[in-house]
């Protein structure tokens, strides 16, 4: 199996180099750039599969397939979590949230070699993928949620979460009053339901409320850490991976 890694953040690519070793999946090539990876697909044969980072440094990876009819077999790396990766699930392509998790990994290229041979070359719709990414239909996103509160059922408003955490295996929604709220809903399956503009998932532990930000401050290992107005019982802390595409959120 001819593999390549397309991926700006030279540390992830090592690291995800490593991490499909231990899979007995041998890397080829690391590529880090659009004009690096047109280049590379002008001059040498396709590879089979291809681990593929959507943000590069110079543009959206897409640029690359725009230039160069590519029918390598895809997996998606990527920080973008909203709902528009559902489209990485069409015609059998795959997504791996950053930080990538082993386990997450070893299923999708588990996944991969149960095409066989004769399957192995997956095609795809990149304007499909590309125009649910980044030109999302009008979507009716949850203004409000529905919470148990002893024998009464509470109807809290999106506007007044300052972020969505998850602790303990249950997921909770914290309030401008000071208050945390049990959801019936894991933090993965929030993602369809809340509005991108508005809320982040600046980890794997939480969302966060773009109106409630009272602070961005420096925090070790090039992260950041986030103080809410009124949410305060645990750092909330900006994954490495996710920085970048932190920043361009706010603007």
């Amino acid at each position: 199996m001819n593999v390549i890694i397309i991926e700006d953040e030279k540390p992830a690519a090592r690291r995800l180099g490593r991490l499909l070793a231990h899979l007995e999946v041998t890397v080829t090539t690391m590529l880090h750039s659009v004009e690096e990876a047109i280049l590379w697909f002008q001059e040498n044969k396709h590879p089979d599969l291809i681990f593929l980072d959507i943000q590069l440094s110079d543009g959206l990876s897409f640029e690359i397939f725009d230039a160069v009819g590519i029918k390598s077999s895809v997996i998606f790396t990527t920080a973008f979590d909203e709902y528009a990766l559902q489209a990485f699930k069409l015609n059998s392509i795959d997504y791996l949230l950053k930080l990538i998790d082993e386990e997450e990994l070893e299923t999708a290229v588990k996944k991969y070699r149960s095409f066989g041979p004769k399957k192995q070359k997956i095609s795809m719709d990149f304007e499909d993928v590309k125009k649910l990414l980044l030109d999302p239909l009008e979507r009716d996103y949850k203004k409000r949620f529905t919470v148990n509160v002893g024998q009464h059922l509470k109807i809290i408003n999106a506007e007044v979460i300052e972020c969505f955490y998850s602790e303990n295996k249950g997921t909770y929604a914290a309030t401008t009053d000071g208050r945390n709220y049990l959801l019936d809903v894991t933090l993965d399956n929030l993602e369809k339901d809340l509005e991108p503009e508005i809320f982040f998932r600046v980890s794997r532990k939480f969302y966060i409320n773009i109106n409630h930000i009272k602070d961005i401050v420096s925090y070790t290992n090039s992260r950041l850490q986030i103080k809410l107005n009124r949410y305060n019982e645990q750092e909330i802390i900006v994954s490495r991976e996710r920085v970048k595409y932190f920043k361009l959120w706010l603007e």
